[in-house]
């Protein structure tokens, strides 16, 4: 109780000063972690789009060898994980609607630049997820303090309309 009190007056707070921050701290908060998330999502599709590109890659000559072999069972049955991969993405690519392929170093320096970011914004997300968490308890506390208050009030006024 007395941590709390001496919170609101370190920090000149009434109630509803508090109340207010509190809630534009927890605001803050989960924009900060929506952020984050999206980023996140974000660096996924670029490190799967990334694999995707190796495995055409890799797969390119053996995809056109199995067209030069005019589509043979026999040449698909001995290379059907690569035939397999290649189509696989394709079929991503087309989905992203991608005519022509990102450079992998290209990915790479984008995927380093949304860490960057993500890694600033996480800094911030923890100083304001701790200073949200504070203010949320010094609130809560502040409510039993007040509940309190109006419970010793009552009952006061109870003893009186007693005598």
């Amino acid at each position: 109780m007395a941590k709390t009190l001496l919170y609101m007056s370190e920090h000149d707070l009434d109630f509803a000063t508090l109340k207010k921050k509190a809630s534009e701290a927890t605001e803050r908060n989960n924009e900060l972690l929506a952020q984050i998330n999206a980023i996140d999502k974000h660096l996924k599709e670029i490190s799967v789009l990334k694999i995707q590109i190796i495995n055409y890659v890799r797969t390119k000559d053996v995809y056109q060898d199995y067209h030069k072999h005019g589509n043979s069972k026999k040449f698909e049955a001995a290379h059907e994980q690569e035939l397999a991969m290649h189509r696989e993405a394709k079929k991503a690519f087309d989905a992203l609607g991608l005519k022509k392929l990102p450079s992998i170093k290209s990915l790479s320096a984008e995927y380093e630049q949304q860490l960057a970011e993500k890694r600033k914004l996480y800094a911030e997300y923890q100083k304001v997820h701790a200073d949200m968490q504070e203010m949320l308890t010094v609130r809560a506390n502040m409510e039993q303090i007040l509940q309190q208050d109006a419970a010793q009030k009552e009952q006061e006024r109870n003893r009186q309309n007693i005598r």
